[in-house]
């Protein structure tokens, strides 16, 4: 089949079932692996050349709805009558769901049914290894600068905090994405201070202007140095990549209960 993949995480469920060579053109944004790189791009995922993909006549395009605004790309499929499937995962299951959903769709149900038990035994040890854990450790997670966006309750990254041996600050709103206020993060007073944001390369983020927020330089995780950048390919992007985010993210928190995981 030819496939066309729209956003980064789709690139990556193609990846994980081992199709990566059937992709003809991908969005801009996808960066791994670099086995897909010579790829042709088709701009932006909020802002995707649809002549260019109807001219290269795919038999599958993958879409998504995981930002805001890719609407108007669902829309154009659907109006010229291009054939695709669309994702729209919040949780770690859905990523799991997408991942059966594609194998479906491509004829190998049997290889995504053994990627997804793997993905899912994964899961499995960090959760009984982190219901072991105590004392867990509150995370606050940032999106973005300026206004402030975290992650709610509804988001794979409140399940990895869990599973990491933490928990996000924000956990008990129900929203996927939240705006939220400086003072709303220092009232919580984080251990760790989680700095992902979205389409920003990590060279490019400064927590020298996030200590300089009134009142962050009271907070634990200011005082004690531990304010991190993480990569946004693996905390942002819902693919099966989230769970190396998890491994590294577990290892910073509670390395004495997670190593063994690591080491296997």
């Amino acid at each position: 089949m030819k496939i066309i993949s729209l956003c980064p995480s789709n690139t990556e469920l193609c990846v994980y079932l081992g199709v990566e060579d059937q992709l003809i053109a991908l969005d801009d944004y996808s960066d791994w692996p670099d086995s897909v790189q010579h790829l042709p791009r088709l701009g932006p995922d909020l802002s995707i050349n649809i002549d260019l993909v109807e001219k290269l006549k795919p038999d599958l395009v993958l879409a998504s709805l995981s930002v805001p605004g890719m609407e108007k790309n669902l829309i154009a499929l659907q109006d010229r009558g291009i054939p695709h499937l669309t994702f729209n995962p919040q949780s770690l299951d859905d990523i799991a769901k997408d991942l059966l959903t594609l194998g479906d769709a491509l004829g190998m149900e049997t290889r995504a049914a053994a990627v997804v038990h793997a993905y899912r035994s994964r899961i499995k040890q960090y959760e009984e290894t982190a219901k072991r854990i105590e004392q867990k450790t509150p995370l606050y997670w940032e999106w973005w600068p300026n206004p402030l966006f975290s992650p709610g309750g509804v988001n794979w990254l409140t399940e990895i905090s869990r599973l990491a041996g933490g928990y996000n600050i924000f956990e008990t709103i129900d929203a996927a994405s939240i705006q939220v206020l400086p003072d709303d993060v220092r009232k919580h007073n984080p251990a760790f201070i989680l700095l992902a944001w979205v389409g920003v390369p990590t060279s490019k983020i400064k927590p020298e202007l996030v200590k300089k927020r009134p009142g962050w330089t009271d907070m634990i995780a200011v005082q004690q140095d531990q304010l991190l950048i993480l990569e946004e390919p693996l905390y942002c992007r819902p693919s099966p990549r989230l769970l190396d985010g998890l491994e590294k993210l577990a290892l910073l928190l509670h390395p004495e209960h997670f190593q063994h995981l690591t080491d296997k």
